[in-house]
């Protein structure tokens, strides 16, 4: 009989953890007075101030999928907002990219409410019906509306998981889940320092923030791609692009965090290969040079420990 696997499904509501992450970086309401939905960088007269701002505070959607892959096989990905901001519409090709479901929410009211958390509930309860072996419902949103979703979630007995934007997630919501994780505790999300809000009065000519004056002529489009690690092993052979030699060695390392929730010190080879699989279904051994995974973990030794005295073969991460 085949083993039963874990299914996934994970429900962004997007304007909830962009507009977080902005106003946690740089003051409460900062999103709104900012203007930041409907700034578009890279005009002449757009502000290089706020253009840095959103920089550093782009949402590393690859290290939210990577965290729920943890859990299972995603099987459901859906982001809801307005697609037609610009500010969210700089995002697309990042989501996508994930073969995350762009919903679209028009306004519906002056405010700009879009009604996301209304339709991602429907659509979490209807999923939940609809396919079975769903086993985790993850949530990325910390609004507290939220709460009844989670506790008829966990009646139907799927293992619900929050995330969201640290300080401003309900206590009340992370209590209603299985489990809660702070976005800015996932294994790749850079840890930022919290700003004060810029006079923009006095910024324009003298006194910008340090984000502003490294700024080039032409700043670098957003949001990013989230980048490889810098302290990645050289590459083991000539033949593969050293592109995929860096690539392979991040997802190694955020494979290893990642199942290091689990309590364990040391990491069965298997489930690490089949977490970094999760990650980037693209990845093989074969393609970097190497006849089996275990000659693939050899050349990453600069910063793995291996246990080869028993079968089967175990690792992690060195101190």
């Amino acid at each position: 009989m085949a083993k039963k696997r874990d299914r996934v499904a994970v429900y962004i509501d997007f304007d909830n953890i962009v507009i977080s992450r902005y106003n946690q970086l740089h003051g409460d309401g900062q999103f709104t007075k900012d203007r930041v939905r409907n700034f578009i960088p890279n005009r002449n007269n757009s502000d290089p101030v706020i253009a840095a701002r959103i920089r550093e505070a782009t949402v590393d959607v690859a290290a939210i999928l990577d965290y729920a892959s943890s859990f299972g096989t995603i099987v459901v990905s859906r982001a809801y907002a307005d697609w037609s901001a610009p500010f969210n519409a700089s995002y697309q090709k990042q989501l996508i990219g994930r073969a995350v479901d762009l919903t679209q929410l028009f306004p519906t009211a002056y405010s700009l409410k879009n009604g996301a958390d209304i339709r991602l509930a429907v659509d979490v309860i209807e999923d939940s019906f609809r396919l079975k072996g769903l086993t985790h419902v993850i949530i990325v949103a910390g609004d507290s509306d939220y709460i009844p979703l989670a506790q008829r979630c966990k009646r139907l007995d799927r293992y619900v998981v929050g995330i969201g934007v640290s300080g401003a997630t309900s206590t009340a919501l992370a209590a209603a889940c299985d489990e809660y994780a702070d976005y800015d505790a996932l294994p790749g999300v850079e840890i930022l320092p919290v700003t004060l809000p810029v006079d923009y009065g006095t910024a324009a000519t003298a006194g910008m923030t340090d984000a502003a004056t490294t700024t080039t002529d032409a700043p670098a489009p957003f949001p990013q791609e989230r980048s490889v690690d810098p302290d990645a092993a050289p590459a083991a052979s000539a033949d593969p692009p050293r592109n995929l030699q860096k690539t392979a060695t991040a997802t190694l390392r955020r494979a290893l965090d990642l199942l290091a929730k689990n309590d364990l010190e040391w990491q069965h080879a298997s489930a690490v290969k089949v977490q970094m699989k999760r990650i980037d279904p693209s990845f093989q051994e074969r393609a970097l040079g190497h006849g089996q995974f275990s000659d693939f973990l050899k050349s990453r030794q600069s910063f793995i420990e291996m246990d080869k005295t028993s079968p089967p073969l175990r690792l992690k991460l060195k101190s």
